[in-house]
């Protein structure tokens, strides 16, 4: 199982969510008290690091979904 984001539970309670490398399948367990802050916060931000798309697009996606595409608004 390979650790792929965190989410906030009911409560404030944080969770991994955990993916298995040979199957894809997800699952989730609450942190535990023992737990590296650092690396969880780590896991947290690895979606704003690792977007979907290129952020030099950003500017043409923002106009093709009507906005003015300029990153200076």
């Amino acid at each position: 199982m390979e650790p792929i984001g965190v989410w906030v539970r009911k409560g404030g309670e944080w969770a991994v969510i955990h993916r298995c490398r040979r199957c894809g399948k997800l699952d989730s367990n609450r942190i535990a008290a023992d737990d590296n802050p650092m690396k969880l916060m780590s896991i947290a931000l690895k979606p704003l690091t690792l977007p979907p798309f290129p952020l030099e697009h950003i500017e043409k996606l923002t106009a093709l979904m009507g906005g003015s595409g300029s990153l200076l608004e």
